[in-house]
């Protein structure tokens, strides 16, 4: 049997019952396949055929000699060692995201606090019409909708953005630039409007329990975007798209931490933010800690992980 033919048996082994023929079978086309390999690298050491054995060998590697799977040692090693290791190779991106963001909203705060007339490009009639009444659009929303109710809502928004910021970079990082231009300037803006109301403390009341973490989650999303965008644009592989998929695969492991950690935004924004019986103190605290929370799981220190000593 040559070695296409016998790639084609081991793959037809792998879809069998996990009984100790099959097994047996499988570690016989292993060992063959195992030989094909070798010839094919002393006989044709640039064909496609050595290629073609080899991805075929390290599948079937990969298949005889994996572990028992654990979701829990698995959670625990993504956390831990994984993630940390994703936001370390993303930190150019992650402080330029952040500078884009950061020079967006002064941008959008300067613009409305010289011309107010055109906060119109970024609020709705109904939230100027509110401010200019003297009030924030945050006003009695546990009136109007439960807690639950609320939380859910905000977090499925806030998810959505999240990844429409990190898909957004696979339009060769110019989506990204765009989400994280767009959002600062909004946010600028209505600061510089509601501050010409006298009603920026409030807004920056509500605002702190819950916006540390969800603003720091946007730009972690652009930043996860923005390295795919790159691989596109500057691949490093073998190919355009073997770039691609490998920048996704890995910045993508961000988004699972994004995920979690807007799930503590939404709660924090349904059931503190809007209550007007939390003090500004447990406010900032509420804030601050999250914050530090995010920071603890975005290193790994939070499940244990320490930084390496060199020997």
């Amino acid at each position: 049997m040559d070695g296409p033919a016998r790639q084609r048996a081991l793959s037809a082994s792998l879809l069998r019952s996990d009984d100790a023929a099959d097994a047996t079978h499988l570690a016989d086309d292993y060992r063959l396949l195992a030989h094909d390999l070798a010839r094919a690298r002393t006989l044709l050491p640039d064909s496609r055929t050595r290629e073609y054995l080899e991805a075929a060998y390290a599948r079937a590697h990969a298949t005889l000699h994996r572990g028992a799977w654990h979701i829990g040692s698995e959670l625990l090693t993504l956390f831990r060692d994984e993630i940390p290791a994703v936001v370390r190779s993303l930190r150019p991106y992650i402080i330029w995201s952040t500078t884009i963001f950061a020079l967006a909203a002064l941008a959008g705060y300067a613009l409305v606090h010289r011309y107010p007339e055109l906060i119109a490009l970024f609020a709705s009639p109904d939230l100027i019409a509110t401010v200019e009444r003297g009030k924030l659009w945050t006003e009695g929303l546990l009136n109007i909708v439960p807690s639950s109710v609320l939380s859910v809502q905000i977090l499925s928004r806030n998810i959505s953005v999240s990844l429409f910021a990190y898909c957004a970079g696979f339009l060769f990082g110019l989506g990204t630039l765009y989400i994280l231009g767009l959002n600062g300037l909004m946010l600028g803006a209505v600061f510089a409007f509601v501050s010409r109301h006298g009603l920026g403390g409030p807004l920056a009341s509500f605002i702190v329990a819950h916006g540390c973490v969800e603003l720091s989650v946007l730009c972690l999303s652009g930043a996860a975007g923005a390295a795919v965008g790159e691989a596109l644009v500057r691949p490093t592989h073998a190919g355009r798209i073997e770039s691609f998929r490998i920048a996704a695969l890995r910045s993508g492991k961000l988004l699972i931490a994004c995920v979690a950690l807007l799930v503590g935004c939404g709660l924090i924004e349904g059931y503190v933010s809007p209550n007007p019986g939390v003090a500004l103190w447990a406010r900032l605290g509420v804030g601050v800690g999250y914050w530090l929370f995010m920071l603890a799981l975005l290193s790994g220190r939070l499940f244990g992980r320490r930084a390496a000593h060199p020997r």
